[in-house]
């Protein structure tokens, strides 16, 4: 996965979804498709190398967010 800024991980872990969504397709110029594809997995690497720093469970953080 290519370079994302800094602002990517902070929206993810304070759990701001859409806000992490835009950050991505600002910095990569890609889709929205491809910008949840992309939150997917680096939401997975955080939950993975950071999990005390999330704010909200797993089974909390999607809730209420449809895109």
């Amino acid at each position: 996965m290519e370079e994302l800024p800094e602002a990517v991980d902070r929206h993810i872990l304070d759990h701001r979804v859409i806000h992490t969504l835009k950050a991505i397709m600002d910095a990569s110029g890609c889709t929205l498709h491809e910008a949840i594809d992309i939150f997917g997995v680096r939401y997975e690497e955080l939950r993975r190398d950071r999990p005390d720093d999330f704010q909200v469970s797993r089974q909390e953080y999607g809730r209420n967010v449809y895109t």
